[in-house]
């Protein structure tokens, strides 16, 4: 039995199938001289891949998920440790078959093969199935189940046998050390434990249900909570008794039970997420000693289980009350939720810190495999930057948000979930300085970051009889849930009058110091070596070309650069920006980062009157000559001090207004009272972020910007690249001088009647098609999907955005959209980043 070695390259703590695959991957890339350790036994050191079901059902609506999860199976099938079953997701009701045409929607975005089958179908690979209990279902082949335990022996051995790896299993983590460099940045040296303290400077934290315990002992947040799941398996069942091997009928999804059933040689093993959610934090899961399974098996609460225990015999009684069939096995097995479901991937705020939790069987070789590569290359193959621990602010670190979050999603594990849908918990985080007017204004508010924003106001429900069906309204539930006529009416008046938009979600932080111009420099593709008093817009990209982020950047003095992107994706771009920071350029001093985010709120004006209402208010030149488009300078605002940025993300003559954050609300209602007379109104985010952008093609990240994109797909380059060096530089040259695998489009809806009269609008992540239903295929191998879908009341069209094959990639060309498995007319309006209402950027003048 190995022991505890001084010092390591790397050290990987935890022996699931996350560490597993990771300590497999890199030593495929190179790395030697890793240990992994785990205070349980090997094979099975005691976490949740023990006890797992593990099956696979590829088809999620997340392509981030979904492309982890493809990865996986190839991965488990290489190893000879994946057997295909096919699987089921019955519909009991018209709501959820309404759910599987979406679901259809996404399995053809993804490439992967599904169909919708009526109870016979099911009845005739499930012949002890009832059909009087459901009335269709979501047919996936490729469904099947893992030996997990295999497979992470084998990718375990694989480690080993390069001689890259070092193994010590029983050994207990009690201790990391990390030390701050000159900078006043922390970085990991040292973990302590029961067998011998480790000399490392990169620590991989991947051991499940105790991540956030072990990330503890650093300091650092890993916000994912230990969570029951029910099983049980009933047997001998004697219809299966005589099949050969582990599995042989297609597992089977009750979703609107919330249960599933899947086969387990002579048993059939049931399980549930339909009860209470039953959350345990990591410092009470037993001890290896106490444990009469293992730590994350607990004990079985029946009472939690019996209803869904009665669904289960309603759907196959035959086969669990069989005579002689019995219950062997029940648990409460301890899985990892997070409070926006994705896993935690990345390095942590502590350098050479990272994390691989909260990861599921389905997606375990996947991550590994892409975290080695983020190890290694600086980024994954697979974009993950919806599961990049850094996305996280500082409300939702905290435990109490994390129960919070995940008790109101654990029973959503098999829900019905709207795009658009808002979670209700720990609301009122942060609440901008005009909360209390927009309250009375009747905003309807989500959340985005903590921030409270308002997507729309009542108080504009008076516009729907002043623009009539310009609105645009859509018949349909699912088309208008979470969304309001009243944005399009908030649009249409905008372009007309004005718009007052508060915008305090924006995460905003200041770089300054002798090597600010560098840092920005090396950070952003556009020329950041300006005139001070000039704003850039600028893509920001990894070491492979792929987006990172898409913000603006203002020069405030030499020395002095303010950096404002979305709150959303805030977080990660900070810690992006504070990665490339010149911290002392030849001794001159440090450089620093200082957010600014609490203390600077944010108020967008903009509408063709947007001038006159400001020149109404200030002293201060703001004619077109006096100033220009994309710069900003201080101005005074009825005695408030204003940062004033005219830029414009709405496609209209206008500013961004950064204020001191105890002013902003004094600000609100100036602009508001002043803009009233020429009908300027208070404008939500359902205009800023979908009606506005979309008219004008612009892009945003996380919709048509990723790490898997380039500029050049994208439309977005420019007619020079500059000369100082940028990460990703080489890349984006070579891509400039390639034909480009896919081209982002914008598309209209040519004709929304659906089948049955009702006009359907599209919401995103549909593909999109030929006209006669045949798939597209880019250069990547990928089909294409909507990207982003919204109305452009301007044009009084619906719009959607997609990245097409190039050779589909023409002005006019005639295409389709599926949408609830049917099939709509599109017509391509743009290749390029040119809007499809004012192309030539007039109105922004």
């Amino acid at each position: 039995m190995a022991t505890v070695p001084s010092t390591a390259r790397a050290v990987v703590i935890g022996a699931g199938i996350v560490g597993n695959s990771l300590v497999h991957h890199l030593a495929r890339l190179g790395w030697r001289d890793i240990v992994q350790i785990d205070k349980g036994p090997l094979p099975n050191p005691g976490g949740s891949t023990g006890h797992a079901s593990n099956f696979i059902f590829p088809v999620d609506h997340s392509r981030e998920i979904t492309d982890l999860t493809l990865d996986s199976v190839r991965q488990y099938q290489e190893m000879g440790v994946f057997t295909q079953s096919g699987g089921f997701e019955l519909a009991r009701t018209p709501e959820r078959m309404e759910e599987l045409r979406r679901r259809m929607s996404s399995a053809k975005a993804w490439g992967i093969e599904a169909h919708l089958v009526d109870p016979d179908f099911v009845k005739e690979k499930v012949p002890f199935i009832e059909t009087d209990q459901f009335i269709g279902a979501f047919w996936t082949p490729s469904v099947g189940v893992v030996d997990s335990l295999r497979a992470g022996t084998i990718m375990r051995e694989n480690a080993l046998a390069t001689g890259a790896l070092t193994v010590v299993p029983n050994v207990e983590v009690t201790g990391l050390d990390t030390e701050e460099d000159a900078a006043g940045r922390r970085r990991i040296t040292r973990v302590r434990t029961t067998g011998g303290d480790i000399e490392a400077e990169t620590v991989v934290i991947a051991c499940g249900v105790w991540s956030p315990k072990i990330g503890d002992m650093a300091g650092i947040s890993i916000p994912l909570t230990p969570a029951v799941h029910q099983m049980i398996s009933v047997g001998p069942c004697p219809q299966l008794a005589e099949q050969e091997g582990e599995i042989s009928f297609p597992i089977v999804r009750d979703m609107d039970t919330f249960c599933y059933e899947r086969q387990h040689g002579a048993d059939m093993e049931v399980g549930s997420y339909a009860h209470r959610a039953i959350l345990h934090e990591p410092e009470d899961i037993p001890s290896i000693e106490q444990a009469k399974l293992s730590p994350t098996e607990m004990p079985f609460t029946s009472d939690d289980f019996d209803p869904q225990l009665e669904q289960a015999y309603e759907l196959m009684p035959e086969l669990l009350g069989a005579e002689g069939a019995e219950m062997r096995y029940a648990i409460n097995g301890l899985l990892s939720l997070t409070c926006d479901g994705n896993p935690i991937l990345g390095e942590s705020e502590v350098r050479g810190l990272w994390t691989a939790a909260a990861v599921w069987i389905k997606e375990g070789p996947g991550v590994g495999r892409a975290v080695a590569e983020w190890m290694t290359n600086g980024h994954p193959e697979i974009d993950v930057n919806a599961s990049d621990i850094s996305r996280f602010h500082q409300h939702q670190k905290r435990r109490e948000h994390t129960r919070l979050r995940t008790t109101e999603a654990f029973i959503k594990t098999y829900g019905i979930i709207h795009p658009s849908e808002q979670y209700e918990s720990d609301r009122g985080q942060r609440l901008s300085p005009m909360h209390e007017s927009q309250k009375k204004l009747g905003a309807f508010f989500y959340e985005t970051a903590g921030w409270e924003r308002p997507h729309w106001y009542e108080s504009n429900a008076h516009l729907l009889d002043v623009y009539g069906d310009a609105v645009m309204p859509r018949e349909h539930e699912w088309d208008s849930r979470w969304w309001s006529p009243i944005i399009n009416a908030e649009h249409l008046r905008m372009r007309e009058a004005a718009g007052v938009i508060d915008l305090s979600a924006f995460c905003i932080f200041d770089i300054e110091g002798p090597g600010a111009l560098e840092s920005v420099q090396r950070t952003c593709v556009a020329q950041c070596d300006v005139a001070v008093g000039k704003v850039i817009y600028t893509p920001v990209l990894d070491a492979a070309g792929g987006f990172r982020s898409d913000l603006t950047v203002m020069r405030l003095g030499d020395d002095v650069f303010r950096v404002v992107t979305g709150g959303a994706h805030g977080m990660a771009d900070r810690k992006w920006f504070e990665d490339q920071l010149v911290s002392d350029p030849d001794g001159a001093g440090a450089t620093t980062l200082t957010d600014r985010t609490d203390a600077v709120s944010t108020i967008g004006l903009w509408g063709p009157r947007a001038r006159d209402i400001l020149a109404s208010l200030t002293g201060d030149d703001v004619s077109d000559e006096g100033f220009g488009f994309l710069t900003c300078r201080e101005i005074q605002v009825k005695g408030v001090p204003v940062l004033a940025s005219r830029i414009s993300y709405v496609g209209e003559l206008g500013w961004e207004l950064y204020v001191p954050m105890d002013q902003a609300a004094e600000l609100w209602e100036t602009l508001l009272e002043a803009g009233g007379p020429v009908g300027a109104v208070p404008v939500g985010i359902g205009v800023y972020g979908t009606t506005g952008r979309i008219e004008k093609g612009y892009r945003a990240y996380g919709y048509e910007l990723d790490g898997e994109r380039s500029i050049v797909e994208a439309g977005m380059q420019r007619p020079k690249v500059k000369v100082a060096d940028f990460v990703g530089r080489e890349a984006y040259l070579r891509q400039r001088d390639e034909a480009p695998a896919a081209v982002l489009c914008t598309m209209t809806v040519d004709d929304h009647t659906s089948a049955s009269g009702v006009k359907r609008y599209m919401l995103g992540g549909e593909p999109i098609l030929t006209r006669d239903g045949e798939t597209l295929t880019d250069g990547h191998g990928h089909h294409p999907y909507v990207t982003s879908a919204g109305s452009a009341p301007s044009l009084g069209k619906h719009v959607l955005m997609a990245y097409l094959p190039p050779d589909q990639a023409t002005v006019g060309n005639r295409l389709a959209v599926s949408y609830m498995e049917e099939l709509y007319p599109v017509t391509v309006g743009s290749v390029d980043a040119t809007g499809l209402l004012d192309p030539t950027n007039e109105r922004i003048r």
